[in-house]
């Protein structure tokens, strides 16, 4: 079950969960290099091979028609309809907030500069298929690049075994709004839209979860294309005082084991009364739950309880750690906050439970794993853009600081450099 670790292991367990994306798969690389060479040289047709070798469909056309969506998002119940539907205003309000404008600055001489802010012409949007459906994360891929104005957005998903694609997610990309679909999954898929084919246009970002193939696709094609992140398996870290729910901390602690055996919860606690009865709460939860194998496995490999002496000592490690998920299950949780330097998302009070993020709260649960909310962000409105600066210096700018630049330019021996300037000197 959850293993319990004394305060002096306190850099053991920041270890210990990396240990979980550390592992080198070269077989997959290998394999994965061989697809992307592939596609790109065949383009189509390797699709629709790899289709037919993996997911066992074979398919004349890959992209999904709008007669085929329509078909799809009638099957699915109206309420699950409502839900998206309230689940995309509240994520459309939490990022268009995120929204941010170019400037301009004055100088003297007429010289000008600047900032625009540009959203990028087209992203490619991967969803996973089979057990790991989820139309959630189309929302939470695709609105961000809505409303930073992506002018394309493709999405890619493998078809199930009829050739479909899951109701649930066509449904989600059209309630997104997304522009083509196509059914093709895998690292086959990445390389479509890195490269392009006769069907799929190659676009500027690749964004989405996938498996060890996928993820690694990714990464050899960035580069070639930009991509939002290699996500780990999921993870949560709950800091709850003696006033917190034991039965709340277990719960919570459960939603993110049942994702993967590979997946982290962690509890870190001053209270031993309360560690002691979430220990009890997670078995009698765990075992009423159908992923109940799952959750143990999880528990078992990476599920940790840590009794420390204050709430502050918590913090303190839970910013070693750096979690994809941070629950303050605390009295006045938010006169913390500003102590959190490390955490992909925070989740505030006693009924402030991460499921609510992942669903309908409006903050995005795209999120850095296995310690990289050190340095990356949770997916955002400015993943979708790029930044491009402008200048214009006049005439009588140049007179007044052209020896300058001349000076920087031959220091660095670029005499080339320190030429374009001299000649406009002397035109001058």
């Amino acid at each position: 079950m959850l293993k319990q670790f004394d305060k002096k292991d306190r850099h053991q367990i920041q270890k210990w969960i990396q240990k979980r994306s550390d592992t080198q798969h070269p077989d997959v690389t290998k394999a994965v290099l061989n697809i992307l060479e592939s596609v790109k040289t065949d383009g189509d047709q390797a699709l629709i091979n790899y289709t037919k070798q993996f997911d066992h469909v074979f398919l004349t056309s890959l992209e999904v028609t709008s007669d085929e969506i329509n078909a799809a998002y009638a099957q699915v119940d109206k309420a699950f309809i409502d839900d998206m539907e309230q689940a995309k205003e509240n994520i459309i309000f939490f990022h268009e907030a995120q929204k941010k404008q170019g400037f301009e600055l004055q100088k003297e001489n007429g010289v000008y500069l600047g900032q625009r802010i540009l959203p990028l012409q087209r992203v490619g949007v991967y969803v996973p298929g089979g057990r790991a459906a989820y139309p959630s994360s189309v929302l939470m891929n695709v609105l961000p690049a809505r409303i930073a104005g992506v002018e394309e957005i493709i999405m890619v998903t493998p078809p199930n075994k009829d050739g479909s694609i899951d109701p649930y997610i066509a449904a989600a990309a059209k309630i997104a709004g997304v522009d083509r679909i196509f059914k093709v999954g895998g690292a086959q898929a990445i390389a479509a839209l890195a490269y392009g084919s006769t069907s799929i246009p190659k676009v500027d970002k690749i964004v989405g979860p996938g498996n060890i193939y996928v993820a690694t696709a990714k990464q050899l094609v960035y580069g070639k294309v930009d991509i939002d992140m290699i996500a780990g398996p999921s993870e949560i870290l709950v800091i709850a005082d003696e006033d917190a729910n034991p039965s709340f901390v277990a719960a919570d602690l459960i939603s993110q084991a049942e994702h993967d055996p590979m997946a982290s919860s962690i509890l870190l606690t001053p209270s031993s009364s309360l560690a002691k009865q979430v220990i009890k709460e997670v078995q009698k939860q765990a075992d009423e739950l159908p992923k109940k194998e799952i959750i143990y496995a999880s528990f078992q490999n990476f599920g940790a309880i840590m009794i420390l002496e204050t709430i502050e000592e918590c913090i303190q490690i839970s910013n070693e750690i750096a979690p994809e998920h941070l629950e303050l299950m605390v009295k006045d949780a938010k006169q913390y906050l500003h102590q959190i330097q490390n955490a992909g998302s925070v989740f505030l009070g006693y009924y402030t439970c991460e499921s609510i993020g992942d669903y309908f709260g409006g903050t995005n649960h795209v999120l850095p794993t296995s310690g990289t909310a050190r340095f990356y962000s949770a997916l955002n409105v400015d993943n979708f853009v790029k930044k491009s600066s402008y200048l214009y210096w006049s005439e009588d700018a140049l007179k007044k600081d052209g020896d300058k630049i001349i000076h920087i330019a031959n220091q660095e021996k670029l005499q080339g450099h320190a030429n374009a300037v001299k000649v406009r000197l002397k035109q001058s």
